[in-house]
């Protein structure tokens, strides 16, 4: 036989009114606890910036304290909050964020799912459920779908998709339901550091002829990658009469695409690769303007000459280069 006795709990666990916490307080709530605790008369400011030993500022990613100052651990840009400072290195790998628009590259096909390498610290992973299938079906995806995954998108080929969500680990989700999203073809594929790419209410860009017989379309990924291919009618675009719902899949290029088209689709690329060289950011209106200026000035073939991109620089952006 035994007996089972409760022992008082020690009055001297619960002195305090206050249980101890690690956790740094919200404002509202030390200023309850103020009001109902005397002895709580520290400012919240001062006792925010009591664990950094920063006096007015607050020191965020890239930055470390050093004698009560926020100093910079990387090379980038300054970016403040309010009083908290971070600084955003000049060269990273993409950090993504949900709804952006991202270009990558299929490494492997496994159960159900499509590993890419979206240029992150982790591949992306597309569910065959959120992608669309041949012809904009939409219907619930079954055994048959997943045995023609690689009739979809094999090792290698290269699609624009969206960030749907994170996984715990981490790891992008992407999604591909839209009919524009999903494989990329007739076109040339740019890397960029992502800094240099803008967010922007689209990321689909149309730069009409004279670049080319029917234009030139780019795409500017949030990852850095940029996909710059020949252009695309109104009609043979997304809800278009002559739109190939069941082409989205195709692994072959269009034949039809003249000499003058691949030679716009370089143009553009190496105004790109000039803006990139010298750190200006990219948007659908610089090019555009870039593009209109060389072709005022006479421009023939995919080259840039070197005196006329210092000229363009220095006309459109103002970055003189001329002392380099």
């Amino acid at each position: 036989m035994f007996t089972i006795s409760q022992r008082p709990l020690s009055s001297a666990l619960w002195s305090d009114p206050v249980p101890p916490s690690t956790h740094r307080r919200h404002p509202s709530e030390l200023a309850a606890l103020r009001g109902t605790d005397d002895r709580m008369d520290v400012d919240v400011d001062d006792a925010d910036h009591a664990d950094l030993g920063v006096g007015s500022s607050l020191g965020g990613h890239g930055t470390y304290v050093e004698n009560d100052q926020v100093v910079s651990s990387v090379t980038g840009t300054i970016e403040r909050v309010n009083k908290l400072i971070s600084v955003k290195p000049l060269k990273s790998r993409y950090i993504p964020e949900v709804g952006d628009l991202v270009i990558g590259r299929i490494v492997e096909v496994g159960s159900s799912r499509w590993r890419v390498d979206a240029n992150a610290r982790q591949d992306a992973v597309l569910m065959l459920s959120s992608v669309n299938l041949p012809g904009g079906v939409q219907r619930r995806k079954i055994e048959s779908d997943a045995l023609k995954m690689r009739e979809f998108l094999a090792e290698g080929d290269l699609l624009v998709a969206e960030v749907q969500a994170f996984f715990g680990d981490g790891a992008i989700s992407l999604h591909t339901r839209s009919l524009r999203y999903g494989k990329l073809r007739n076109g040339l594929l740019l890397s960029l550091p992502p800094r240099l790419i803008r967010r922007l209410k689209s990321h689909f860009h149309h730069i009409p002829p004279p670049c080319g017989p029917s234009g030139v379309d780019v795409i500017l990924g949030l990852n850095g990658l940029v996909w710059v291919a020949a252009g695309t009618g109104e009609d043979r675009r997304e809800g278009g009469e002559g739109f190939d719902a069941e082409g989205v899949y195709s692994d072959k290029n269009d034949v039809r695409n003249p000499p003058s088209s691949r030679t716009a689709i370089s143009l553009v690329s190496n105004l790109i690769n000039l803006f990139a060289a010298h750190n200006v950011p990219l948007s659908d209106t610089l090019l555009l303007d870039a593009h209109a200026w060389v072709h005022k000035r006479g421009v023939i073939g995919p080259d840039v000459p070197r005196d006329v991109g210092e000229r363009l620089l220095a006309e459109l952006v103002g970055v003189d280069v001329s002392a380099d």
